[in-house]
């Protein structure tokens, strides 16, 4: 099975960028967006001046608990920068969803309740919501944090989409808002 292949199974489709998308962003965007591939994981990443951005993790069921996902985020703690990523909300049907969030508590990720984010699937054309973890070195404010995932939607999400589904995902400002008064916790829906 390739590196889309294994994305693709675990990740809703929804969630997924084409094949094409991804493979245009390593050959085109190569000084900026990465894939760590080995025989039991797969990571794509974005990494810019300031932070860095990941798109996609996947470890094989049969290698989870092994410490193969802690290794992947050591590596990139490494670099010293802010780590930004988007995650689904709680879906109590779904307990890869809860394991999932357990394993960024575990990591030292925050939610950064300020952020909004929803995209209507090009895919799909589902309005999908997902919540924005962060890891931060230098304790970056959501603000901050705001920012840097503008950035990212706008040179990574949104490239070339035109191209690749026939429509263009929605703006930014659109997709991401900032609200302070939004404080819900998700880490506290969490059981213990």
């Amino acid at each position: 099975m390739n590196w889309y292949e294994k994305l693709s199974k675990y990740f809703p489709v929804e969630e997924m960028k084409s094949k094409e998308h991804m493979e245009r962003l390593l050959e085109e965007k190569g000084d900026v967006y990465y894939k760590d591939e080995g025989e039991h994981h797969v990571m794509m990443y974005a990494e810019f001046d300031t932070f860095i951005f990941i798109d996609y993790v996947y470890v094989s069921s049969a290698s989870r608990g092994k410490g193969i996902g802690h290794q992947l985020m050591e590596k990139l703690k490494e670099k010293g920068k802010p780590i930004i990523l988007e995650v689904e909300p709680i879906d109590y049907e779904d307990t890869d969803t809860e394991k999932r969030l357990h394993f960024y508590q575990k990591e030292g990720f925050q939610h950064a309740r300020s952020i909004g984010y929803t995209r209507r699937s090009l895919a799909t054309n589902e309005i999908n919501e997902m919540e924005i973890l962060y890891w931060s070195p230098e304790h970056e404010t959501e603000e901050e944090i705001f920012e840097k995932m503008k950035k990212m939607y706008k040179s990574i999400h949104t490239y070339k989409d035109k191209e690749f589904y026939g429509e263009s995902y929605e703006p930014v400002d659109k997709v991401l808002t900032f609200d302070e008064s939004r404080n819900d916790n998700i880490f506290d829906e969490l059981d213990d």
